[in-house]
């Protein structure tokens, strides 16, 4: 039973515990405990009672929380995202809700989100729930159309639905070009807490806290399901996300990504494979590649991508992270003098 299980078995059992109680009998620091307690309290699991060493934690009932929250169907043709949003801020009162950083966020994210079902999803109407407790802001908006994941399946002409999950975390994908940048779900999933997109039988979720990206085999689905959430007194600003991958000196352009490499596969071997990991990317000026959780490396795909690509692509710079010390003597056995300068390995 992993250490936050063993805090909620033993607060029910006891009906209320401090945290000096919880590290005695579980026999861990004060900072471990304390450190599980703040989740639990963040994700509405525990409540606090008192102050200091006074303070005692129990199980939250929900007579206890003070969740607000907005529930809606709303049909898609002709829908403004900007007025919906309006509509839940002043039913909710969100802006006494949460802090300005937050309420930025939550409006640029939903409008977002909502903005690609009315766009994308050919679907007759969508469904709407948004959810603020004492911790964070959430919201669900689920349509009944094609699904994220075929649309970029069909548009492409990709192998599967979940070769669409690697270009979609790339970003400017977009199936609508003259009407989208692709931008918005890309920074959309660097500003939430957490964020998932369920459709068919995938779920991709984006974990910030965690700052992993995960994908999950579920039941299926018709449509899409998106799922946002951020703390309500967040320290975020969404500047700040746009000028990490938007900076000063690409003038604000969204200019670098960041992929997960993982998503595509874990095992590299071909070359075919390495085209497919790199198509899209030649639109971006700084490439970060996380090659977290990849085991294996094969020649001919560490030349295509290291050598040929980037001497394809000579104004692209590779930042390479997470990379196990046994894979680096492949890569740096095809890097040469005209892309060593490009690369960088950390």
């Amino acid at each position: 039973m992993e250490t936050k299980a063993k805090i909620r078995a033993l607060i029910i059992k006891k009906k209320a515990l401090s945290g000096v109680q919880l590290s005695e009998i579980l026999g861990i620091s004060r900072q471990a405990v304390n450190k599980h307690l703040r989740q639990l309290l963040q994700d509405g699991s525990l409540i606090k009672e008192g102050v200091t060493r006074g303070a005692v934690y129990k199980i939250a009932t929900s007579e206890k929380k003070t969740a607000k929250a907005f529930k809606k169907s709303f049909f898609l043709k002709g829908l403004e995202e900007d007025k919906v949003f309006q509509q839940i801020d002043r039913a909710l009162n969100l802006i006494r809700l949460v802090s300005p950083k937050s309420h930025e966020i939550a409006r640029y994210a939903f409008t977002e989100m909502l903005n690609n079902a009315i766009d994308h999803s050919q679907s007759e109407k969508c469904h709407v729930e948004v959810n603020v407790d004492d911790f964070n802001f959430q919201f669900r908006i689920r349509d009944y159309g094609i699904g994220i994941f075929f649309s970029i399946y069909d548009k492409y002409k990709l192998p599967d639905e979940n070769s669409a999950v690697g270009e979609l975390i790339k970003g400017k994908t977009t199936t609508m070009r003259e009407k989208h940048t692709g931008e918005g779900i890309f920074f959309t999933s660097k500003v939430a807490d957490k964020m998932f997109f369920r459709s068919n039988k995938i779920k991709l979720l984006f974990d910030n806290q965690k700052k992993d990206i995960f994908i999950e085999e579920m039941k299926t689905i018709r449509g899409t399901e998106v799922f946002f959430s951020i703390k309500k007194r967040t320290r975020k600003e969404l500047k700040d996300t746009f000028s990490l991958f938007a900076p000063e000196e690409f003038d604000y352009k969204f200019e670098k990504t960041r992929a997960m490499v993982k998503l595509f596969q874990r095992e590299y071997i071909s070359r075919s494979e390495a085209r497919r990991l790199h198509q899209g990317l030649d639109k971006f000026k700084v490439i970060i590649l996380d090659f977290k959780g990849v085991k294996t490396l094969g020649q001919g795909f560490a030349d295509e991508l290291f050598r040929v690509f980037m001497q394809n692509y000579p104004e692209i710079t590779l930042e390479i992270v997470h990379l196990r010390p046994s894979l680096q003597t492949i890569i740096n056995h095809v890097v040469d003098n005209k892309t060593e300068e490009r690369l960088t390995i950390g």
